[in-house]
Order: C-alpha cells, then structure tokens, then sequence
C-alpha cells in the first residue's frame, strides 16, 4: 500500500492555514483524486479534465501531465469554466472540472443550474478546500456549499471521508449518468476506511461501528473524528455507532431510518459544514417525514456565522470539529 506518514508540526506558523488535517503520525496517501483519475483515464478516453487555474491546488495537475492533450486550463474563470465542462459534455465527453469549493459554488452557481444540471449533463465537478479545511477566511471556507448545491435538481452530491474513499469514489461518479459535485480532499489525505472493511457505494450510507448509547451519522472527514471519539468514549464504556454518509444526494434514507428507529440513543449528525442547509438537516427532515424520533438529536456543524482566519488546529478546536471539542460536545449532551 503506497501510504505515509504525515509530518509532525512542532509548532503552529501560517502554514497552518492550508495544512493537511492529518493528525501527526497519521497515516495518509499523496494526491488520492489526482492518482485515481490517472488510472481510470487510462481505460476511458472520454474523460477530460477542466481547472480554473487551480490544477495543482486540486492535484489535476497529474491528469495534466499524463494527458496533456485532454487537459484544459481556463484561467481564472469559473463561469467559463462549468459552461465549457457542460459542452464537452453535450459532445458525449466526461468532463471532471476542479476548483476551490468556494468558487465552483458562489461564483459559477448559476452556469451549473442551467448549462449543466437542467441539461441532465454528466458533468464531474471537484470542488477543493470544502467547509473549514482552511483558515484563509470567509473567502475561501465553502461552509454553505452543500446548502447551495442541494436545491438543484437531480445532482448527485458526494462528501467522502478519506483518501480509500475518494479512490472508490472516482470510477462511479464517472459512470453515473449526470452532473455530480465532490468535496475534494487533496494532497496528504487521511486514510483510515481502510480498517472497517469499508467500499464506497454511490447512494449508500454505511454503518463503520455499533454502540447502545449513541449514534453518530457524519459524513466527510468528520467520519474520522467520529471513528476517533468513539475510541475515546469506548474507555469510558460509552459505545458510539457511527453510520458514513458519503453522498449527501441522494440521501439513504432507508440506512438512517433504520439506525435511528427502535434505539434508543442520542443521535449526533456531525459534518464539516454549517448547521444551515446540510446533512443535519436533510437527517432532521428524514426522520420527520419517516415519523421516526430518537431519544435526543444534535448538530454538530459550524456555526451560522461567517468563520475566523487562523491555524486550522486552532480553528477546529473553537467551532467544534476537532477530536477533543466533538468528543467533549457528545460528552455533554449525553449529560
């Protein structure tokens, strides 16, 4: 297995901002997106890459070099960008468009409304630095990018936990027929699936581990901070259930339903994403139209708020999402 370990950090220094959100001594594989869209290219000479400036950021820049001929640089134009990923499209291409979640979002919303999704178009768009895995600022955290993206019509909307995870993920969103939107993880990214017999499936939640007294259903690399505080509580004789939801659309319904009804526990959603709009509300709503009430239901997103600069440590610790301040959330709320 082609792994790492991720460096230690002694210290926190501005390159905190943008560090990988591996743990020190963590395992982690290099540019997994970039890697596995290589290799599936090999076989599907349809598949075509698209960046806004960005390939190396978005680790394309692989794809870049290993097809150079399918490879398209359109500067620093979003819009530009996602229209032209429609059309290749419409020519019975398989475009995977790679941006900053942030850009792909706000500023190229409407031209994935209506040139990509309206049309049904099998777009691939991978949209980097989701949520808060940076600390440059409101202008860069895509804390509301899934919110946007689920009010569109027939997208299919993925948020995957590791490096395994994005592997898997890559060949079938390639075959599924129609837009997709993928928070991307790039560069040294956590692998840890690998020891729960885990194999992404597109439209499937998966159950990781069991546990009486609480449920955690997450999805992105807050599965990983689940995973690590059910450890933590296990020496407490607390036992969390963490159930993965890498697609947030369509949602698996039925996983969620029967992981919450008959048990009584307290059910965490936890998601690298605001409490406005997200996974924790397409859950809330799942189990309100399924007439399904667990015991207790929390959120354990970010805030509604536009979010501070600085060291993502720092940052993650302040809004929740570390492994210390979720498991002290989770310790709370069980009272």
């Amino acid at each position: 297995m082609n792994t790492a370990v991720a460096a230690k950090k002694p210290r926190l220094t501005t390159s905190a901002m943008i560090a990988s959100i591996a743990a020190e001594g963590q395992r982690v594989k290099a540019a997994p997106f970039g890697k596995a869209l290589v290799e599936l290219a090999r076989t599907r000479p349809e598949i075509v890459g698209l960046t806004a400036d960005l390939a190396k950021y978005t680790d394309l820049h692989l794809f870049a070099q290993e097809y150079p001929e399918r490879f398209f640089q359109m500067g620093m134009a979003e819009q530009l960008l996602m229209a032209a990923a429609g059309g290749l499209a419409k020519e019975g291409l398989v475009p995977f468009a790679t941006t900053y979640a942030v850009f792909g979002t706000r500023r190229a919303y409407d031209f994935i409304h209506q040139v990509i999704a309206e049309e049904n178009l099998s777009v691939k768009m991978c949209c980097a630095l989701p949520g808060l895995t940076t600390g440059y600022g409101p202008s860069h955290q895509a804390t509301e990018d899934i919110a946007m993206m689920r009010g569109i019509p027939g997208l299919t909307i993925v948020d995957p936990c590791d490096a395994l995870d994005i592997e898997q993920a890559v060949p079938q969103i390639a075959a599924h027929k129609g837009p997709v939107y993928m928070r991307l993880l790039r560069g040294n990214v956590p692998l840890v699936l690998d020891e729960y017999d885990y194999r992404f499936e597109l439209g499937k939640a998966k159950k990781l581990r069991d546990g009486n007294d609480v449920l955690v259903i997450s999805s992105g690399f807050m599965t990983m901070r689940a995973l690590e505080v059910a450890k933590d509580l296990a020496a407490d004789n607390i036992g969390v259930a963490v159930l993965h939801c890498p697609t947030i659309k369509p949602l698996d319904e039925a996983a969620i339903v029967e992981a919450v009804r008959y048990k009584h526990r307290l059910v965490v959603v936890a998601e690298n994403h605001s409490v406005v709009g997200g996974l924790g509300e397409a859950v809330a709503s799942t189990l309100l139209r399924h007439r399904v009430q667990p015991a207790r239901f929390e959120l354990a997103g970010l805030p509604d708020a536009f979010l501070d600069a600085g060291a993502l440590p720092t940052l993650h610790d302040r809004y929740g999402i570390s492994r210390e301040s979720l498991g002290a959330r989770v310790r709370r709320w069980l009272g």
